[in-house]
């Protein structure tokens, strides 16, 4: 990726701005039964750090939205009479075969909460934060609940053949989520409880057209308005940002 962004056509690498959006760790959860300690919240954490270190070391005038993982129980109720569905009881087998209310159910479904547990702690300190750098925790997922029909069933238009990735219209409403995020402060990001209804796109208002990155965790409110005016981006760079969103 980041070979990528040093011969991308047309961006200047050292002076425009880049946004990196990150939402991973899902397979890890779907693989945890298989290694419980290839696949933990302890090796998870580790990678994801190495991983925003380089980022931080080699890439000047980046933001990264690292993107809250979902709660990932619901996905048991996706079926659809496809290949790919089928497939998905190999590959996210974990998730998938334990019997509802079972102690294997129970186990991935703590495991989830810790995945997510350890990453907004990780986020949520000032280790990835520079004047030209900050990782911010994108918290729009953390408790939502997949697109249901009227009769109470999973939307399967939101969701690919295999019954685990999103499609364009499941990717429409992630990016709307993730947008409003990207302009709401520490302790007001929206979290979408579900997305049966489509996300309202906000604007963000002129007093403050910044995408906020600072944590707020040890700042008083002066220093955190004046960290956030020296490294907040303007709504007319976003059309210079060079973006790679692996959602």
């Amino acid at each position: 990726m980041i070979d990528t962004f040093k011969s991308y056509p047309g961006l200047n690498y050292k002076e425009d701005w880049k946004v990196v959006t990150m939402l991973i760790g899902m397979n890890d959860i779907c693989d945890y039964c298989k290694n419980n300690t290839l696949f933990s919240p302890d090796n998870f954490i580790h990678y994801m750090t190495k991983a925003l270190d380089m980022m931080m070391e080699e890439m000047p005038r980046t933001i990264v939205n690292v993107v809250q993982i979902l709660p990932m129980k619901p996905l048991r109720e996706v079926n659809k009479p496809s290949l790919g569905c089928h497939l998905q009881k190999r590959f996210c087998s974990c998730l998938v075969l334990p019997e509802e209310n079972s102690a294997e159910l129970q186990k991935l479904e703590e495991m989830n909460y810790e995945f997510q547990r350890r990453l907004e702690k990780l986020l949520h300190s000032d280790r990835f934060f520079k004047k030209d750098f900050a990782a911010v925790l994108q918290p729009y997922l953390t408790r939502a609940e997949p697109p249901r029909l009227p009769n109470g069933h999973i939307d399967l238009s939101y969701f690919t053949a295999d019954c685990f990735h999103f499609t364009v219209k499941g990717h429409e409403e992630l990016a709307k989520g993730l947008w409003n995020n990207m302009f709401q402060p520490e302790g007001k990001k929206e979290m979408i409880q579900t997305f049966s209804e489509p996300v309202k796109l906000i604007c963000p208002p002129k007093e403050h057209p910044y995408i906020y990155t600072r944590p707020v965790t040890s700042m008083s409110p002066v220093s955190f308005m004046q960290e956030l005016k020296h490294f907040s981006v303007t709504m007319s760079l976003l059309s210079v940002v060079a973006l790679f969103n692996p959602l």
